[in-house]
Parts: C-alpha cells; structure tokens; sequence
C-alpha cells in the first residue's frame, strides 16, 4: 500500500542555498514544506576520485502528481553539474497530515 504522498531530496553543499530550494519549492506551490537537515558529511565518487563534503539535505513532501514539476524547478535551481535527486513513497501516515499535504502541493 501506498499514499499519494511522495518524500523528495537533494543534497547541497550551502546552508542558504539549501534554505533558498527549501523556500521556493513551498512558495511555488511545489511542496508542502520542506526540511532542511543539520550538515552531514557526504563521502562519494565524482570523476574517478573519492571526495569529502559538508551538505546539507533538503527533503521535500510533495503529492505525486506534483514531482514531475518540483524536480524540474530543482533542477533549474540547484548549483550542482549532477544534483541527487531521489524520490521515496509514503506508504502510510496520519490521514490529517497527508491530506494537508495534498492540499498545500497543488501549485
């Protein structure tokens, strides 16, 4: 089973920026809201060398009617040459949480 509900992230290497793809996905009606996660460190592979970064990760709650458009404005937005961009499904939750959720992406 699951909801209409999808969680989105990406990751950014600045706090304000992540603050800004925080903000404007919810003032563009893309997501309901948004988190933006403490920094953590990103450890991964880009151009055959392992790298070490500080990011921040911006998790999104959006419907899943709206990804296709949240992850085309992140990916006009977004500073990075290859942004992550993931999307998980909400199988369950509480029925007023999802149903603001569903409400509030509807652009």
């Amino acid at each position: 089973m699951t909801t209409g509900i999808v969680i989105a992230q990406t990751t950014v290497d600045d706090a304000e920026r992540a603050q800004r793809l925080a903000r404007g996905a919810v003032e563009e009606g893309l997501a309901a809201c948004a988190h933006v996660d403490a920094p953590l460190t990103a450890v991964y592979r880009w151009k055959g060398a392992v790298e070490t970064a500080t990011e921040w990760r911006v998790s999104y709650k959006t419907g899943r009617d709206r990804l296709p458009a949240l992850a085309a404005w992140v990916a006009r937005s977004h500073p990075y040459e290859v942004p992550e961009w993931i999307a998980l499904p909400v199988i369950d939750g509480s029925a007023a949480y999802l149903d603001w959720v569903e409400r509030e992406s509807l652009g």
